[in-house]
């Protein structure tokens, strides 16, 4: 891995192929080695680059076990709104979905 091919706004993943999570907002690799990124619906955490295990292609890939609870807890919400609004349209979606039968 290497930390300078980390740049704002290069997509933060969990797994390669899987959904991001958020993006870089800050690089800082003199005193304090470390990267800021954003997830979605939770703001913004400080990921040091030993918990980075991969960078290539303009994506940052990230070591799970390597992140603070707090940080792994933020992650598990990342896509809440996005879920939110699916539900919300899926209850106009038609046939195709399953509906119990109105009663008379």
């Amino acid at each position: 891995m290497r930390p300078q091919d980390i740049k704002i706004d290069d997509p933060v993943f969990l797994a390669d192929g899987s959904d991001p999570i958020g993006a870089v907002r800050r690089v800082m690799l003199n005193n304090r080695p470390e990267i800021v990124i954003y997830v979605e619906n939770a703001g913004d955490f400080v990921v040091p680059l030993a918990a980075v295990k991969d960078v290539h292609f303009g994506k940052v890939v990230l070591d799970g076990g390597a992140l603070d609870a707090k940080l792994r807890q933020a992650i598990g919400h990342s896509h809440d709104a996005e879920d939110a609004e699916f539900n919300e349209h899926s209850e106009d979606a038609g046939p195709h979905t399953h509906r119990r039968p109105s009663t008379p």
